[in-house]
């Protein structure tokens, strides 16, 4: 995947496959600590200790319908890549928060995309499922967006 809104995707697709009607996005740009932190949270059905295990090998997937699942793989790579990492906190019956951190002037870390363009893609699909957005610099809000009122925020 060549950007990090890509990611955002199949995360957020495997959340709705896992039932969930509710997806946070959060973007925490942190210069001084060198840091970008990526949170996508849902409240799908979770995972049980075997399956997050399993979750970072590519040859694993709950879809019946593929053979492979790349999504977490593949973002833990490129955490890794910009001197990352990325940690999964799930439960079942609870959701799943997965976070990614990256160096955030590393040479190696992925162009973010438009991650607000890809959510609004995600709302528009997914009427049902409750997106939220924001994006932040320092302690400022960039940009935020929730398709429960629909509104777009770009400071």
């Amino acid at each position: 995947m060549e950007d990090l809104s890509l990611h955002v995707l199949d995360v957020a697709e495997n959340a709705l496959v896992a039932g969930a009607d509710r997806i946070e996005v959060r973007i925490f740009e942190l210069p001084k600590e060198d840091v970008l932190k990526l949170e996508i949270e849902d409240n799908g059905t979770g995972m049980d200790r075997e399956s997050m295990k399993r979750a970072l090998d590519p040859f694993y997937t709950t879809k019946p319908s593929k053979r492979i699942g790349l999504g977490l793989p593949m973002l833990a790579q490129a955490a890794k890549e910009a001197s990352g990492e990325m940690e999964i906190q799930t439960a079942p019956g609870k959701g799943s928060l997965i976070r990614a951190t990256f160096q955030l002037t590393h040479p190696d870390i992925k162009p973010m995309g438009d991650m607000l363009q890809s959510i609004v893609t995600l709302a528009c699909a997914h009427p049902h499922v409750q997106f939220t957005f924001e994006h932040q610099r320092d302690d400022a809000v960039i940009s935020q967006w929730d398709s429960g009122s629909a509104k777009l925020g770009r400071i």
